[in-house]
């Protein structure tokens, strides 16, 4: 045995050891920012889908954690033998659902048929995005299967446009728009040409307090006080249900919320609770 067969065998068997251990290979995958927009005319602008980012290895799918998803043998059987970025989607405000369909280790056909994977970029393309456009779009056309869907891509010709857009879809149920520059490459990590534009961002934190509340919410959750990755502390005191105000999100949890930019002391403005992160 060589010294590359001996390297190889060994890479293999800690891959097999990983995964026997039940531990995961998280894909990398290229992530959003929310970079200034220098010439929107440069830009292909797309919904920002509010579903479960997932990753096609050619074989299988994965969560953007490194989970492999249970997905129906059916649902997958035309799929290319390529990589694959998308979001599994079915409709608007449909997050929770989704992810109870997809989370689940034996898959049930009812929920899946409700669900496409919506994709938008190609991780093992060497292509500007302007040309890995036209290769998802042949990719989909190819697959003849409604599971497999190109992400709608378009343009538009200047600023208040593009805001004029976001506002239309925000105000029926969208979460917002994604912005990728037209010669950019794909790239792992975070990319200043991919940007999310959204009315509200969104951020997480773990869960360090529960607050009671007073008058119609007496004996139930007031407001959660919470504690940021970089050890910020602030309140959230809307965003739940009655539910929710009777069962909180327990301590230690961490919760996604929005807001609307922040105070001079980086506390987050009109921040809201939107979920628990399972």
């Amino acid at each position: 045995m060589n010294l590359l067969t001996l390297f190889t065998f060994v890479a293999l068997l800690h891959t097999v050891q990983t995964l026997a251990k039940g531990n995961v290979l998280k894909p990398s995958l290229q992530l959003a920012t929310t970079a200034q927009i220098s010439d929107v005319q440069q830009y292909w602008v797309s919904e920002k889908l509010d579903g479960m980012r997932a990753y096609w290895n050619g074989q299988a799918l994965f969560s953007r954690q490194g989970h492999q998803i249970n997905a129906p043998s059916w649902y997958t059987e035309h799929w290319p033998d390529t990589s694959l970025d998308g979001e599994l989607w079915s409709q608007r405000n449909s997050f929770e659902s989704i992810v109870s369909c997809v989370r689940r280790k034996v898959p049930v056909d009812d929920c899946w048929q409700k669900i496409a994977f919506y994709v938008f970029d190609l991780p093992a393309s060497k292509a500007t995005f302007s040309q890995r456009i036209q290769r998802i779009t042949a990719i989909s056309a190819a697959a003849k299967t409604p599971y497999l869907k190109a992400v709608k891509q378009f343009r538009v010709t200047s600023e208040p446009a593009l805001f004029a857009l976001l506002d239309f879809i925000v105000a029926n149920g969208g979460e917002g728009l994604m912005l990728h520059h037209e010669k950019a490459l794909y790239r792992p990590g975070r990319s200043q040409h991919l940007i999310k534009l959204k009315k509200h961002y969104d951020a997480e934190a773990v869960v360090i307090k529960h607050i009671s509340g007073k008058g119609k919410y007496q004996d139930m959750l007031g407001a959660l006080l919470v504690r940021t990755p970089s050890g910020l502390e602030f309140k959230i005191g809307s965003g739940f249900t009655d539910q929710l105000r009777k069962h909180p999100p327990p301590i230690g949890s961490v919760i996604t919320y929005k807001f609307i930019g922040k105070t001079a002391r980086g506390v987050p403005r009109f921040a809201s609770f939107l979920r628990i992160r399972r």
